[in-house]
């Protein structure tokens, strides 16, 4: 009777692994739905980075807490040019194309806004639009300076817009700078001039850099003189030499001048 007992209860190999297999499918079951759950909570959970939202908290990210500037309160107010403008305010959005902002040098982008025009341009841009606040988000720029940035961003796109110019520059333009001379303004420029200008030191612009000079000669020549004569940012009164003649510095201006590819 033992031997005919243990016969009946021996399994098989086959039987074995067949229960083995059944006590494991329930567990493995239940471990992939778990997967499958956390695998589908993760991807709902995923950042758009195409939406408005997306790309307005990367602005916010990489905008800087704070900035810090010293001024002078009674030092005139300089007109910061187009591509100043645009490095320091524009960049952020114009550049990446953040919140639907047409990207610079982008002509697809700029086409259909450079046919509104340039004063619908200077509109939009002073008093904002759609997702671009006002002057776009710096208070403090002029009429001038938004002004310049739009040329600046536009003629990069293939427009053909003329640089504003405040009506102070025009106004020394018609009373008369004194006249300079390019032939006399050389020895002026070497004995006064060259230790900034040949190097590019405190931001100078280098002389005979026509990339450089470009938006300082769009200016025109009297405005040149008027920083020249009373300091602009890191450049003082005169270029440092109070002892210096109008004359000559008008000389070196127009030396100047004429050297970054500009006319008198």
């Amino acid at each position: 009777m033992a031997d005919s007992h243990a016969k009946m209860t021996q399994a098989t190999p086959r039987e074995v692994i067949i229960s083995l297999l059944a006590g494991l499918f329930a567990p493995l079951l239940a471990i992939f739905l778990i997967a499958q759950l956390v695998i589908g909570i993760q991807s709902s959970h995923k950042p758009d980075a195409s939406s408005e939202a997306a790309n307005k908290a990367t602005v916010d990210r990489i905008k800087p807490f704070a900035t810090l500037s010293a001024r002078d309160a009674n030092a005139p107010r300089v007109e910061k040019s187009g591509q100043a403008v645009f490095d320091a305010v524009c960049t952020t959005c114009h550049t990446s194309g953040a919140l639907g902002a047409p990207k610079y040098e982008n002509k697809g982008d700029w086409a259909p806004r450079i046919a509104q025009g340039y004063d619908t341009l200077l509109k939009h841009a002073i008093e904002g639009l759609r997702q671009m606040p006002p002057r776009g988000g710096d208070s403090d720029l002029s009429d001038i300076e938004v002004g310049r940035a739009v040329v600046y961003m536009t003629n990069a796109a293939g427009a053909k817009f003329k640089t504003p110019e405040p009506a102070a520059a025009t106004a020394a333009g018609a009373a008369g700078a004194p006249k300079g001379d390019p032939a006399k303004g050389k020895a002026v420029y070497e004995a006064s001039c060259a230790v900034c200008h040949a190097a590019g030191v405190a931001g100078a612009p280098k002389l005979g850099d026509k990339a450089a000079w470009k938006d300082r000669i769009a200016q025109g020549y009297a405005t040149l003189y008027d920083h020249a004569l009373n300091g602009i940012r890191g450049m003082p009164a005169k270029g440092g030499h109070a002892d210096m003649a109008d004359a000559d510095l008008a000389h070196a201006v127009a030396y100047l001048l004429v050297e970054g590819g500009g006319k008198l």
